[in-house]
């Protein structure tokens, strides 16, 4: 089991822009009334950072995920789509009832990244961002053949050092031998 919480930079961040707020709204009353409106923009911050920092832990079975109180096998899961979020992280899972669960989890960029890979190598029954399972994770389809791919071949020497190099190896193939020391005319 793999257990995703939250990170705890978005507590403190939250707290803080409710502190802003909170002078805004002081300035707003005793001198400028325009302060009015960062303290909106401050409380509206600390409420959305606060949200995510009390967001229910994330559990990852081998059976299923855990978000919440919300269990779901991984054999109901048919779709796993990732936004363009990392961190905090956001993923629409479709699931064969034709429900969709939108996954936060606001955490840290490796976790995000970690938990992102985790939900697409457990989904083995979806399609990763529009790509069938097997083809996302680079196994071939169809029979049960596995074609060895060639690897590509890189130019080491220019053609006219190759041709030189030709040259030698035959040269050495007539002769039998590399070190001239050991060679029959010392006998």
């Amino acid at each position: 089991m793999s257990r995703y919480v939250p990170a705890r930079h978005y507590i403190s961040f939250g707290i803080v822009a409710l502190a802003l707020a909170g002078f805004a709204l002081w300035v707003g009353f005793f001198s400028w009334s325009l302060a009015f409106y960062p303290a909106g923009i401050f409380l509206l911050f600390a409420v959305l950072l606060l949200t995510l920092a009390f967001r229910p832990a994330i559990k990852v079975y081998d059976a299923h995920l855990e978000v919440g109180k919300r269990i779901i096998p991984w054999q109901d899961v048919r779709r796993v789509d990732r936004t363009g979020w990392i961190s905090p992280l956001v993923v629409k899972l479709a699931l064969y009832d034709d429900d969709t669960v939108m996954l936060v989890y606001p955490g840290e960029v490796d976790c995000c990244k970690h938990l992102l890979r985790t939900l697409r190598q457990m989904a083995t029954n979806a399609l990763i961002d529009g790509t069938p399972y097997r083809q996302y994770w680079g196994e071939l389809l169809g029979s049960g053949d596995a074609k060895q791919l060639n690897a590509p071949r890189y130019r080491v020497l220019r053609p006219e050092d190759e041709e030189e190099v030709e040259r030698l190896y035959f040269l050495l193939k007539t002769v039998g031998h590399i070190d001239p020391r050991n060679s029959g005319d010392d006998r």
